[in-house]
């Protein structure tokens, strides 16, 4: 099995990768965000291991991503940390991690925990066809989406970016995190990508008057305005 162990310090990157290896695991090695995302590109690990401080970025981020991410998000995590507060367990734990361990850590502990995780079965997620969010909703089976009861001819691109916005009402949605949700590895695509499509979307929204729904927020990103009463 391919455990991907995502971890910036080279002696207990080498050290987790050496035991794992001992242990019939097969790992792959990553110093930061980039070089895992990267790699994800090529390979689908078993399970991964991540530390939460990383050169580029939080481990918690890649978490978040990973679980965005349909190819990736059955797949199990491990953060691996030298945060011990109670309050880091619940953020990790919340933000999708399967386990928590904490640095200084028992090798053995570590590969049984990992053993423990890969022999998990998928997690539950329940099935939801229908999602709408104000006006707007989508069938997530047939891939139409509608303003009101009116059928609207979106895109693949569109529709992926419209689920985005519907899944999440009211928040504003930076563009890398965009970029990651709608075109996940795709690294040649920069921001300007975002703004496009987000023109293109309101322009398919702006007859049947629900282009004003997508608001720019200024120097942080997009986000869906709906009335409190109205989400779903």
């Amino acid at each position: 099995m391919v455990i991907m162990v995502v971890e910036d310090d080279g002696d207990i990157r080498e050290m987790v990768c050496q035991s794992l290896a001992q242990n019939s695991f097969r790992p792959v090695a990553c110093r930061d965000l980039h070089e895992a995302r990267r790699l994800l590109a090529k390979i689908s690990p078993d399970c991964f291991i991540i530390d939460w401080m990383l050169p580029d970025g939080s481990g918690i981020d890649l978490v978040r991503w990973i679980r965005r991410q349909d190819a990736l998000q059955q797949i199990p995590v491990l953060m691996l940390t030298a945060r011990s507060a109670e309050s880091d367990l619940v953020t990790g734990l919340d933000s999708g991690a399967d386990d928590y361990l904490t640095k200084p850590m028992s090798l053995r502990e570590l590969n049984a925990r990992v053993r423990a995780l890969v022999r998990r079965p998928p997690r539950y997620e329940e099935t939801r066809d229908l999602l709408s969010a104000g006006r707007l909703s989508i069938n997530t089976l047939t891939h139409e989406a509608f303003v009101d009861d009116a059928l609207i001819e979106a895109s693949r691109t569109e529709f992926k970016l419209l689920r985005l916005l519907i899944d999440n009402p009211n928040r504003v949605l930076s563009r890398e995190q965009i970029l990651d949700a709608v075109w996940g590895l795709d690294s040649v695509l920069g921001d300007r990508t975002v703004d496009v499509h987000i023109l293109r979307l309101r322009k398919l929204l702006k007859p049947y008057g629900a282009a004003d729904m997508i608001t720019t927020v200024r120097g942080s990103g997009y986000r869906l305005s709906v009335k409190t009463s109205q989400q779903r």
